[in-house]
């Protein structure tokens, strides 16, 4: 929150240090008299304004220090400032609201990260598994990916409108060439008189039929066509000195292209990336004498063609394109300029004032992707969004299984502090607003620390959440053993959590 400057530069609002007051009565006394146990918090703030020579509506010319080299200080004021009082837990572990003992229900939810699920097969009559997966944050926008029936990857945010996931990656400044050969391999084959050399790669022939006779580079017959390769026959064949294969001319038609392929001149275009080799391709390669290319490693076994699929939707959409329609779904009416797209798009994932992960979701982020992201990165990265389609697409060709949503292992407690510090998070936000807009009006000259900080704002989140949360309840006094039960009890209800409508019957049991 602080420093808070002035919409024009011209003054700034700074945080010093704060304190933390004693409770002007004990809590019995707080019961007897009907009022709330707490303790006043008050801050130091300190108010600069700056030496201005000119001030226009776009900018500010300021005065510089010529032995500093820095802006001048016109004055500074320096004061001490309450902003309301606190709350306090009791030696037992209650609130005294208003004279009343209350106790905050602890909450179980969904732990922040990511969480990979299928249908199970109900989604469609056919039964076919449909993949999805949610990156969850502490607090900011939630990320949906899922396919649908043809296999397309599609990406939701916020539970918006779905859109292909390459809109997504173009959005985060990938190119054509980098969403292939970030999602797949490539094989590469090099021309000779006989047909094409290709490295003979123990995985690729698991299971495979050949279509036509394995033959090494020296033209010898290893294995005759339809035969079907076991992996025992590949490792065979590997550890029998086989390293390369031959593959005749015509046997690339169908592959797929991994990156743009051009003439020997570098000005026609023969193949784009991600393009269906054709008997014309063919041709073309051979017109222009092409020595090598390289092919995307799809098999439609054990790699699918998901990613390009889906990239062949909207194949010539442009990194600006790609943010302008995600924009347009989440802000649908509005047509500002790039920037401005471009900065509300940063801070739906990568900035901290609006995206937070918190540590546990940094920490099951890494785990279940495989990274050793700092746990002091709370916001979503590039890689993070990327290993995440991958899995889901590896889900999708039959390797892993699906999270268990109901599995404890996937919630978490919030308890009495967090609640608190989340409402007292709310509280300060409003009263930044609140700064920023006083700031605008007023004269400096006169102004004091006092003035901009109005200590009811922040008294009134916190006495709403303590007087209506679901979760703040009167404390059960029928006997001592209720109330030890009572501070114990977990909710899966409240803020964040099920409502009594969408509770479903696996939850209830």
């Amino acid at each position: 929150m602080f420093p808070i400057e002035d919409l024009l530069g011209r003054a700034v609002l700074e945080f010093v240090s704060y304190s933390i007051g004693e409770p002007q009565y004990d809590e019995y006394e707080c019961i007897k008299r009907g009022i709330t146990f707490s303790v006043p918090i008050r801050i130091v703030l300190r108010f600069i304004v700056w030496k201005v020579q000119e001030v226009s509506f776009k900018e500010v010319k300021y005065v510089v220090d010529e032995e500093t080299s820095e802006k001048s200080i016109k004055y500074i004021k320096e004061q001490e400032v309450s902003i309301g009082d606190l709350p306090t837990m009791t030696p037992h572990g209650t609130f005294i609201i208003n004279g009343i003992e209350r106790v905050i229900v602890s909450q179980m939810h969904r732990s922040p990260g990511v969480f990979f699920d299928s249908d199970k097969g109900k989604t469609y009559s056919s039964g076919k598994l449909i993949y999805s997966a949610r990156i969850i944050p502490y607090r900011g926008s939630w990320l949906d990916f899922e396919f649908d029936i043809k296999d397309i990857l599609y990406f939701r945010i916020d539970r918006k409108r779905k859109l292909p996931v390459s809109l997504l990656l173009r959005a985060l400044g990938l190119s054509n060439n980098d969403i292939l050969n970030t999602f797949y391999d490539k094989i590469r084959y090099v021309k000779c008189e006989k047909g094409w050399i290709v490295p003979f790669v123990v995985d690729r022939f698991r299971g495979v039929r050949l279509s036509h006779d394995l033959v090494d580079v020296n033209g010898n017959v290893l294995v005759k066509a339809n035969t079907r390769i076991t992996l025992r026959m590949a490792k065979k064949l590997a550890n029998d000195g086989l390293t390369e294969y031959l593959v005749p001319f015509a046997e690339i038609q169908g592959l797929f292209i991994a990156n743009d392929l051009f003439d020997p001149s570098g000005n026609a275009l023969i193949i784009s990336a991600g393009e269906n080799i054709t008997s014309e391709h063919i041709n073309k390669l051979e017109l222009f004498d092409i020595k090598e290319i390289f092919v995307l490693n799809i098999d439609f076994l054990t790699v699918g063609p998901y990613i390009l699929n889906t990239l062949f939707l909207d194949k010539n959409v442009t990194y600006e394109d790609a943010l302008f329609e995600i924009y347009k779904v989440l802000r649908s009416g509005e047509s500002p300029s790039l920037d401005t797209i471009k900065a509300f798009f940063d801070g739906l994932f990568f900035e901290k004032e609006r995206y937070d992960l918190s540590t546990v979701g940094r920490i099951k982020l890494n785990d279940h992707l495989g990274l050793n992201v700092s746990e002091d990165i709370t916001v979503l990265t590039k890689d993070d969004i990327i290993h995440v389609i991958k899995k889901l697409v590896l889900l999708r060709d039959g390797e892993g299984s699906v999270d268990d949503i109901d599995h404890l292992g996937n919630r978490r407690v919030r308890s009495v502090g967090e609640f608190i510090e989340n409402q007292f998070r709310i509280g300060i936000l409003r009263l930044e607003r609140m700064i920023m807009d006083y700031m605008s009006s007023v004269n400096f000259d006169n102004a004091m620390p006092c003035d901009f900080v109005n200590p009811k704002i922040l008294a009134t989140v916190l006495k709403d959440f303590f007087s209506s949360s679901q979760l703040s309840q009167f404390m059960d006094q029928t006997n001592p053993l209720s109330e030890v039960t009572h501070k114990r009890r977990l909710s899966a209800l409240g803020p964040g959590g099920l409502t009594r409508e969408r509770a479903g019957f696996e939850v209830r049991d």
